[in-house]
């Protein structure tokens, strides 16, 4: 209790609320894919990428991606860590973590998904959280190929921003599903996690799906809090997800902006061509969801884009967003049915906030 009410005390007292009167507008994009599966170093990457962030030191860019690279898509998974100085350029430099790929339900690191590098400043130490499922095979009713969720925390064993490439060593679990899950979670467990600083604390946006009644109907996020170590303890803040977006929010990344405000970007279903966004004084109360065109007609080279991956504050105040995209129309019937025809790119846009 009286952690809590220290971690309260230190966050109000650093907390520097600005109206979140904010908006997100365009400024142009890349008009092709800067990293597929045909890209030197991508092979046997077999369907490409998915989730993950980019981090911009001094002047290189450092991605951390999903790579579904064999069967069963969405399955068998690599963590990889790339690196450019160009955007447009990049070179694989290692595998982080490999999942098992085991289809029967037995596995709980079956499949892993969306690493997400977060630097203390406390430590001095880069932070790796990802997604563990479980897999087996789909019903008609349940969605299964990425049930029961489990959020990862890893530890770069090199100290410093300099550490980012790793390698990293698992340290535990900081969320999973249990008795504190709250109601809107489902089947799908923790789906992904973000941390970022709040005052003397962290905060992090969580997720969950119900995965267990197929059409699902919802993504949803929620918020967990860390009173003074980005390691933990995590607990949920308990009561109802985050209104942002009404049926689909997955993957929400934070940026702190130079006025204090807390800007996030996420997957959405408003539009095949936009991201998500969401903007925040205090870091826990968000405003609606609106969505952002990064894929003009002119430079549409993904049918559907798919997942932002964070906002990387550029020198002339605009930032680049990179996001993944399908490069072929989704055929969701064989997606489902572990049958794909589809693969997944990785480009870029520029944005400014107003």
């Amino acid at each position: 209790m009286w952690t809590r009410l220290l971690f309260l005390v230190a966050t109000l007292a650093l907390w520097t609320p600005t109206q979140p009167g904010h908006e997100m507008e365009f400024v142009a994009q890349y008009p092709g894919p800067v990293l597929t599966t045909r890209t030197p170093g991508a092979a046997p990457n077999k369907y490409g990428f998915e989730g993950g962030r980019v981090v911009k030191i001094g002047r290189t860019y450092h991605l951390f991606t999903s790579e579904m690279f064999d069967d069963p898509i969405w399955v068998k998974m690599r963590l990889a860590y790339w690196r450019s100085d160009d955007r447009l350029h990049w070179t694989r430099v290692s595998t982080l973590y490999e999942s098992s790929g085991e289809f029967r339900g037995s596995d709980p690191r079956a499949s892993l998904w969306s690493p997400l590098p977060v630097y203390d400043e406390d430590e001095k130490r880069w932070n790796l959280f990802y997604v563990a499922y479980r897999a087996e095979p789909n019903t008609p009713r349940r969605f299964r190929m990425n049930e029961d969720g489990r959020i990862w925390r890893a530890v770069s064993t090199t100290p410093g921003p300099d550490g980012i490439g790793g390698p990293y060593q698992n340290v535990g679990i900081v969320l999973e599903p249990g008795p504190a899950s709250e109601s809107w979670e489902g089947l799908q467990g923790t789906d992904s996690f973000f941390p970022y600083r709040v005052g003397a604390g962290w905060l992090a946006l969580y997720g969950s799906a119900n995965t267990e009644s197929v059409p699902i109907q919802h993504w949803r996020v929620g918020l967990a809090s860390a009173a003074a170590s980005i390691g933990g303890p995590w607990m949920r803040r308990h009561g109802p997800n985050l209104p942002i977006e009404p049926t689909f929010i997955e993957n929400p990344i934070v940026e702190r902006l130079r006025d204090g405000t807390y800007a996030a970007v996420y997957d959405t279903t408003t539009n095949p061509d936009a991201i998500g966004y969401t903007f925040s004084a205090d870091g826990v109360e968000w405003s609606a969801g609106q969505a952002l065109v990064v894929q003009p007609a002119r430079g549409k080279w993904a049918p559907e884009v798919r997942t932002p991956l964070g906002l990387v504050a550029e020198d002339d105040g605009t930032y680049t967003v990179f996001y993944t995209g399908f490069e072929q129309p989704a055929d969701w019937a064989k997606l489902l049915d572990a049958k794909p025809v589809n693969t997944f790119a990785i480009g870029f846009a520029r944005v400014r906030i107003k």
